[in-house]
């Protein structure tokens, strides 16, 4: 008859206890990301109202929206164009994708580093969550980087003319050097954590 398993020691020592609840110094700081999140809020329906006020022909407005976008105009803006219109609605994107980037790090860096957040069953629960360790938030946040570099770079190309060429070159170079690194953790998460083989 197999002898049944030996009871795992409930306590710990001083130095260990100590050691082990040290984690709870970084909950300031994912309280910290909680209030820039709240910041970036802010900053999206500022930028949405100026849009709208732009677009209904508010003088202020179209400044601001002309200024924000990185134009450069002679004489005070008049009328909206597509180009800004469409620089402004990249720059609403690029601000959903950071503000996403930080729900990751706030959601899967307290859940691996923390304390359990017991999400099991709710029927909000990130679908990411329930599989979420250090390798795998690591990956996920250099893709999400790589999405908001995307943006970034797209803004810059629409709006070239208002940049330096070699301004243009160094966020293609800044962006293919995301891409690489990107490419890079996934393949090292992928050699330390080789798929199961059915």
């Amino acid at each position: 008859m197999p002898k049944p398993p030996a009871a795992v020691p409930t306590t710990l020592g001083f130095v260990p206890r100590l050691i082990f609840a040290s984690r709870w110094l970084q909950m300031p700081l994912y309280l910290g990301l909680i209030l820039a999140q709240a910041v970036y809020v802010f900053h999206f329906w500022v930028e949405l109202v100026h849009l709208v006020e732009a677009a209904l022909g508010q003088p202020e407005a179209l400044r601001a929206i002309f200024e924000a976008s990185g134009q450069k105009a002679g004489a005070a803006p008049t009328h909206l164009t597509e180009t800004t219109i469409m620089l402004v609605v990249l720059g609403l994107i690029d601000v959903v994708m950071i503000s996403n980037l930080l729900i990751m790090v706030i959601v899967g860096g307290y859940e691996t580093f923390v304390s359990r957040m017991n999400l099991e069953g709710h029927p909000d629960q990130p679908e990411w969550l329930d599989h979420v360790n250090a390798s795998v938030l690591k990956v996920k946040l250099a893709t999400a980087i790589i999405g908001i570099s995307s943006i970034h770079l797209l803004k810059t190309f629409i709006n070239a003319e208002n940049y330096s060429e070699k301004v243009l070159i160094a966020q293609t170079v800044i962006h293919v050097a995301f891409l690489f690194s990107a490419m890079a953790i996934a393949y090292t998460d992928r050699l330390l954590h080789p798929p199961a083989h059915h």
